[in-house]
């Protein structure tokens, strides 16, 4: 199964192709969309919607795992990654891609087995458990590679067929 991992944002949307089959994850891409400061955010959000169109058609996912919404003190912040995040949904649902959301906390189980890890322990799991060279940059994009192993790990569990998630 192809995987798309999501890491939403305004300016930068980390994300990661996979394929994941008997327990084994092979790396097919990874990279980020960037939107420049200072763009209007309608063509940052179109830039987007254009970047995921690209990725969809590149590598044909099955699933797309996107992480959920997060919101720190800044609001407005939190609102244009909503703006983002929704355009990135959309997209893939147009494209007939199936779409689960996953938590930091459910990401950070599944990947590392510590919920409250952090960032640098996230990394160095993804770069083990994908048998990547090195740590993959920026870390929006760990973060996207390491959604996709979430689902892998999660979306295929049993627990997750019981719970219709599939």
């Amino acid at each position: 199964m192809v995987i798309l991992g999501i890491d939403p944002g305004l300016a930068i949307v980390g994300w990661g192709a996979i394929e994941y089959s008997g327990g084994h994850f092979k790396v097919l891409g990874y990279g980020a969309i960037e939107t420049p400061a200072g763009t209007p955010t309608e063509q940052r959000l179109s830039m987007i919607f254009d970047g995921i169109k690209a990725l969809i058609e590149t590598y044909r996912p099955e699933q797309m795992a996107v992480e959920e919404l997060f919101f720190n003190t800044n609001i407005t912040t939190g609102i244009r990654v909503a703006e983002a995040r929704g355009v990135i949904i959309m997209c893939a649902h147009k494209m007939g891609v199936k779409i689960f959301e996953y938590t930091p906390l459910q990401v950070k189980q599944a990947v590392v087995g510590f919920g409250r890890a952090e960032k640098k322990q996230v990394i160095t799991m993804v770069t083990m458990l994908l048998n990547l060279k090195k740590p993959p940059k920026p870390d929006d994009t760990a973060d996207a590679l390491a959604i996709a192993i979430c689902h892998a790990h999660t979306g295929n569990s049993r627990i997750s067929k019981y719970y219709n998630l599939k």
